[in-house]
C-alpha cells in the first residue's frame, strides 16, 4: 500500500499461542495502551527480505525482552493499517527501540516500510504487550528460533550481553539458508545456527545435549516461528523431557 505516508494494529505477528503460562509477568496496561508517535531514524539491511528499523519513541516506558509491541500506519484519507512486532533490540535507556520486519507478500505495513518509508518518517506504536512470553534474565533460558521468529529472542540474548549477566542462555536458530540467516553477524558462542536447506530441519539430536545436562534450576524453553516449527520444536522438547510448563511458544502465520 504506496500511498500511506506517515505512520498504522492486527499482527503481521499472530498474538502468541499459551502453550503453557508459567510466570505471567504483569504488563502496565497504562503506558502500554497509549499511541506514541515514533520516528524511524535508520533503516539496516538484514537480508534481501529482511530489514531492521531503528525508532525513536519519546515518551517509551521501555519493555521486557521478548515482548511486542502495536505499529500503526495512518493514510492521508484517514485509513490505517496496523500490525504487532516483536522488539527486537535489548531494554535500555536511549528512548531507541528496534523492530525487524520480513517483506510480506501483500502486505500493507510491511510492504510500505520496506518499500516507501525512510529515515525521519513518523509512525505510532503503542505497547509492550504480553509478559507470557517476556524473560527477565533471572533464570536459565533455552531459545529455538526460525526465520523472523529469532527477533524477540535476539532481544534476549542483547539484554545478557548489555547487562553483563552471566545465567545460562543458549540459541539454536534456524534458517533455509545463510542468506536468510536474520543478525548473521551478531551470533557468538551461545548460538548454534541450523541451516535446514543443507542440514536438515530441527531435530532430537540438537536438544540432547542441551537437554541432558541442564543448568541448575533446569531450563525455561522459549520457542518462536512459523506455526510448522512451533509445533515441531515444542514436540521435540516435550518428548526430550522439557516440563510443559516450561515451554512458552510464540508462532506467527
Amino acid at each position: 500500500m504506496t500511498d500511506l505516508v506517515a505512520p498504522a494494529p492486527a499482527p503481521a505477528f499472530v498474538p502468541p499461542a499459551r502453550f503453557a503460562v508459567p510466570g505471567r509477568i504483569a504488563v502496565p496496561e497504562a503506558a502500554s495502551s497509549v499511541w506514541r508517535r515514533a520516528v524511524i531514524t535508520e533503516i539496516r539491511r538484514e537480508t534481501p527480505r529482511t530489514a531492521t528499523f531503528r525508532l525513536a519513541v519519546p515518551g517509551w516506558a521501555g519493555h521486557l525482552p521478548g515482548q511486542y509491541l502495536t505499529l500503526r500506519l495512518t493514510a492521508p484519507d484517514g485509513y490505517t493499517a496496523q500490525r504487532n512486532y516483536s522488539v527486537a533490540s535489548a531494554p535500555d535507556d536511549s528512548g531507541h527501540i528496534e523492530l525487524t520486519l520480513d517483506l510480506v507478500a501483500g502486505g500493507e505495513v510491511s510492504g510500505h516500510l520496506h518499500t516507501v518509508a525512510r529515515p525521519g518518517d513518523t509512525v505510532e506504536v503503542r505497547g509492550p504487550h504480553s509478559g507470557f512470553f517476556a524473560w527477565t534474565g533471572d533464570h536459565p533460558a533455552l531459545l529455538l528460533g526460525a526465520g523472523s521468529g529469532v527477533v524477540p529472542l535476539m532481544s534476549m540474548v542483547r539484554h545478557r550481553r548489555l547487562r553483563g549477566l552471566d545465567v545460562p542462555l543458549r540459541l539454536i536458530v534456524s534458517a533455509r539458508t545463510r542468506e536468510d540467516l536474520i543478525y548473521a553477524a551478531e551470533y557468538g558462542p551461545e548460538t548454534s545456527v541450523l541451516l535446514t536447506r543443507a542440514e536438515g530441519r530441527l531435530t532430537a539430536a540438537h536438544l540432547a545435549p542441551l537437554l541432558a545436562d541442564p543448568p541448575p534450576g533446569g531450563w525455561e524453553a522459549y520457542v518462536c516461528g512459523g506455526n510448522g516449527f512451533a509445533e515441531h520444536a515444542s514436540r521435540l522438547l516435550a518428548a526430550a523431557g522439557q516440563p510443559l510448563d516450561r515451554i512458552r511458544i510464540e508462532r506467527f502465520g
